[in-house]
């Protein structure tokens, strides 16, 4: 599987600062270009390793999870990745190969491997091998319901797993699904969403579920809120519970992202 992997760096001193990097009250869009070396973060307890925080809580704005684009260099990684033993936790893997040691089992992960952490679950994450790795990590305070278990951790790929068209789209829009939406263990689903090329999202969905959009692959023109923005691969829309969204995919390829939402749970009503 062919994916955007992020490059660092920095813009020659001869480029333009016009860019199409936005923040508003209802989205955001970080474009492929703000993914440079100076806005890279380190980790405790990872070695050679550096990240992009792309979405993190935020008072007013979206407020369930974060959202990493993570790069490991070769031998670097973590014995203790996770710090909050009540996080779980998805990994989506866009270039290279990492060793991830989950509940005591080895998984060689390359592009497209996705593994889903449990709370609690005994994880470890290195590369092995004498090139760089990159990865997608999104993190979730777990929300437990009365008389429902927690679900269990599980390792797959995007090769494996088929995308579901939606209805009355002929398989021009379709979605991979890597939990059963009707498991209700499940309080957030990380999934794979891909347009054909000509293909639209034909109304503005406005809901309650908060989003994290990656693009993996491809161009679109995305309508966020009452804006149409140009995406293409290595861009991250950020957005808020209710802000209207459609898209129609630009081609000459798929348009494909990488989604989370939260689901399943009942509204908190106390602050």
């Amino acid at each position: 599987m062919t994916y955007h992997v992020p490059q660092g760096g920095l813009p020659p001193q001869t480029a333009l600062t016009t860019d199409r990097a936005v923040f508003t009250e209802a989205y955001a869009v970080l474009p492929a270009r703000t993914m440079s070396d100076i806005t890279a973060s380190l980790l405790p307890h990872w070695t050679d390793t550096r990240l992009w925080v792309l979405a993190r809580p935020l008072s007013g704005f979206a407020e369930t999870f974060a959202q990493y684009l993570v790069e490991v260099a070769p031998g670097g990684g973590s014995d203790t990745p996770e710090p909050d033993p009540g996080a779980e936790g998805v990994l989506f893997v866009v270039g290279g190969e990492l060793e991830l040691t989950l509940d005591g089992a080895a998984h060689t992960l390359v592009s497209g491997g996705y593994a889903y952490l449990a709370p609690g679950a005994d994880w470890s994450l290195h590369n092995r091998t004498g090139s760089k790795a990159s990865f997608h990590w999104i993190r979730k305070a777990y929300q437990y319901a009365d008389g429902v278990a927690a679900p269990d951790s599980f390792v797959t790929r995007a090769q494996d797993v088929e995308g579901v068209g939606m209805v009355g789209t002929d398989g021009a829009w379709s979605t991979q699904r890597f939990a059963d939406p009707a498991d209700l263990r499940h309080d957030m689903h990380v999934n794979i969403v891909t347009l054909q090329p000509g293909a639209s999202i034909t109304f503005p969905e406005t809901h309650v579920m908060e989003h994290g959009l990656f693009v993996l692959q491809g161009k679109a023109v995305y309508l966020l809120n009452t804006d149409w923005v140009e995406v293409e691969a290595g861009d991250f829309m950020w957005l808020r519970a209710y802000c209207p969204q459609a898209c129609y995919a630009g081609g000459p390829g798929p348009f494909s992202y990488l989604l989370y939402k939260d689901v399943n749970r009942h509204v908190n009503l106390t602050l």
